[in-house]
């Protein structure tokens, strides 16, 4: 088995596709079937299920994606351990956020740090937290901003962690849109935008159900510019963090009788990560010194 056939294999995955994959990586489609075929024949069982629109992962092939993710990480860290003897003049770092991260102002100071070493290539992914806890574990991103409404999932480590205070949001207009405090109960079976699939949502529906309130959601977004996008329309309320109703310009209002907050943290594989571009990241991210790997 090479590297190369496991990188042609997650290409295909991605894409679902052999001529996406193809393009993607250069090379022409023929040698990457063959390329495929060959793994498939080492393996002694088919990765793929190929037809006439789409190709789909088979069970052998999804038994295989969490290993050629690991593969690929580390052979990535060992291609960053030989730059860092170049002093990180090459390399590749990749990093996960929520959408919801109001901590650190993230596009800034990758801007910054790519100023520092320019030869990085650096790859962000936004998604949801469990998720991008996955991503973190096996090995597709090295680091990645969380967020918790309880333990940090076992197998992570903690490099910072911050409180992030969720409020009401509203709408010009709103009955509650000139209030600082609102009571749990005024906001019993109002009409909610959800940020649908989110951490912080299913957090919001436990603490309501918790306080025996009725939740009504009309109406949900998968992407957090289009959830404010949805309440200044008037659509709905929701509940989202302070900085962000404020950043967005709507009336917003802390709620009485119940902690809604969670915790941010920045998290990773390692206590020491394995990449040197993702432990020169780090150390830039929580101005700490980049601890070296023995």
């Amino acid at each position: 088995m090479e590297l190369r056939q496991i990188e042609h294999f997650l290409a295909v995955v991605r894409h679902g596709s052999f001529t996406a994959a193809a393009q993607e990586i250069h090379i022409v489609q023929s040698a990457l079937s063959a390329s495929v075929r060959k793994l498939e024949a080492e393996l002694g069982a088919p990765l793929f299920e190929r037809t006439t629109r789409r190709v789909m992962l088979t069970e052998a092939g999804r038994a295989l994606l969490p290993a050629a993710h690991r593969l690929l990480a580390d052979a990535l860290a060992a291609r960053g351990e030989v730059s860092a003897v170049l002093g990180l003049t090459r390399g590749r770092v990749s990093i996960g956020t929520i959408q919801a991260l109001t901590v650190v102002d993230l596009p800034h100071e990758l801007g910054r740090f790519q100023a520092r070493h320019p030869g990085v290539q650096i790859h962000v992914r936004d998604g949801i937290a469990p998720e991008l806890a996955d991503a973190v574990t096996n090995g597709e991103l090295d680091l990645a901003y969380l967020a918790a409404d309880g333990p940090v999932p076992d197998g992570l480590t903690t490099f910072a962690r911050w409180s992030q205070r969720l409020v009401l949001a509203t709408y010009p207009g709103h009955r509650l849109a000139q209030r600082r405090r609102v009571k749990l109960a005024e906001i019993d079976d109002e009409p909610f935008v959800d940020f649908s699939g989110s951490g912080m949502q299913a957090m919001i529906r436990r603490r309501l159900a918790d306080a025996g309130l009725r939740h009504n959601p009309v109406c949900e977004a998968t992407h957090l510019p289009l959830l404010l996008d949805l309440v200044t329309a008037g659509l709905g309320v929701t509940i989202i963090p302070q900085a962000v109703a404020e950043r967005a310009g709507l009336p917003f209002a802390r709620i009485e009788q119940i902690d809604f907050s969670r915790t941010l943290y920045l998290a990773g594989r390692q206590p020491v990560p394995l990449n040197p571009p993702a432990r020169a990241l780090l150390a830039h991210l929580t101005g700490r010194p980049a601890a070296a790997r023995t």
